[in-house]
């Protein structure tokens, strides 16, 4: 485990005070809500990072890909190389990502997303790094997000790089263009995610990694952390000297490491999080939709 650095701010309240103060009121059975205990934290950050799974999105409607009803109990993930090198497992490939354009189209920000862009305009958090391939991020107002696995709102060849909205091809699919090629080259259309048994993005990576050596927060939000490599992100964050905490609503592999863990409502608590922080600086809260 690391060593927590000595951050201090202009009270002189390092990172390493805070968490024990924390411990100390657990451990003395004090009563101390959990949006106060981790707005103590964020308060006192300055290179906070939030790495976000898909937790956090299913507080907008949209279901986690692993669960019980998500898309993937109903059919297995198509295998990059067999997307290359099957037109029928791109056709599969298409007819699951025509339900999950369906799903994707209405989906909106909650709470837990204005929140993250709530701390990092006021300079608690300097981006997040997420596993979710949906944009809510950006559309809450988060300016710089590293997406480690993609992002659906885009379509592009695998071949020349050429470039279309997910609406047109959305749109062939349901036409009856079962897999969509590239009208320049011909080469197979696909969604600008990442599939399993395709590369990870190189400068994601580098940009994520980057980011979890030089924070002095790690908030991990809404992931199992269990999907690799992306889970060793917070354990290098922790290594390196930031502060983890773990919101996420069932328990993780790396409860144990984590300074603080919350087993709540990700809106909820992030939402009265930024109040307890607006209080006690700015006042920015969460913008309206």
């Amino acid at each position: 485990m690391g060593v927590l650095l000595d951050r201090r701010d202009e009270k002189g309240i390092s990172s390493q005070h805070v968490v024990a103060l924390v411990k100390l009121a657990a451990a003395s059975g004090l009563k101390m809500s959990s949006a106060a205990r981790l707005a103590r934290l964020i308060a006192n950050a300055e290179r906070g990072v939030a790495f976000t799974g898909a937790g956090i999105s299913t507080e907008s409607g949209l279901s986690d890909f692993r669960s019980p009803g998500g898309i993937w109990s109903k059919s297995s993930p198509v295998m990059y190389q067999n997307f290359v090198a099957s037109r029928a497992e791109r056709a599969r490939y298409w007819k699951m990502r025509v339900e999950l354009f369906r799903e994707f189209r209405t989906a909106v920000p909650n709470d837990g997303h204005r929140a993250i862009a709530a701390l990092e305009r006021r300079g608690n958090l300097v981006a997040v790094v997420t596993q979710n391939i949906d944009g809510l991020h950006q559309d809450s107002g988060s300016r710089r997000v590293i997406e480690l696995h993609g992002t659906a709102r885009v379509v592009a060849c695998i071949s020349c790089g050429k470039e279309w909205p997910p609406e047109e091809i959305i749109a062939r699919v349901e036409a009856g263009d079962e897999a969509p090629e590239c009208d320049d080259c011909g080469a197979p259309l696909k969604s600008k995610t990442i599939s399993f048994g395709q590369a990870m993005p190189a400068h994601a990576m580098e940009e994520a990694a980057s980011l979890s050596r030089e924070a002095d927060l790690y908030l991990a939000i809404g992931s199992s952390l269990v999907v690799e490599p992306a889970a060793s992100l917070p354990v290098a964050a922790k290594q390196y000297g930031a502060t983890l905490v773990i919101i996420n609503r069932d328990p993780t592999p790396l409860d144990d490491l984590a300074d603080v863990v919350i087993h709540e409502s990700i809106g909820e608590t992030l939402r009265a999080v930024v109040d307890e922080v607006g209080q006690a600086g700015n006042g920015d809260g969460l913008r309206p939709e």
